[in-house]
């Protein structure tokens, strides 16, 4: 993962919480942005062809980047591993597979 550095406090800013709580703050809200942008789609469309085609497709490539943006500053930070993020990851696949349809096509 790459290195991110706009979270450093420069002498134009200088944030009235840490380092650690504007990280899980900045998180917090990312992935409440890209909730937001999930159900907007979930409202409006059935397929993939059509979302592809539609405004709500680049809010989400947009949020969901911010998402993984953060994720990113997690490990970089050394808040979260990137290997357990990882196995993690990898747990939820697994469940994935069993229990939905996300991988039968």
């Amino acid at each position: 993962m790459s290195e991110y550095n706009f979270l450093r406090e420069s002498e134009n800013f200088v944030s009235p919480i840490n380092k650690l709580q504007q990280l899980m703050t900045v998180t917090a809200e990312e992935c409440g942005e890209l909730t937001q942008a999930c159900m907007k789609v979930m409202r409006k469309y059935d397929n993939i062809e059509d979302l592809r085609n539609s405004k709500f497709y680049e809010n989400l490539i947009e949020e969901a980047g911010d998402v993984l943006c953060m994720l990113d500053l997690l490990v970089c930070n050394d808040i979260i591993k990137e290997k357990d993020l990882l196995e993690r990851a990898n747990v939820k696949e697994i469940k994935l597979r069993k229990w939905s349809t996300i991988f039968e096509d």
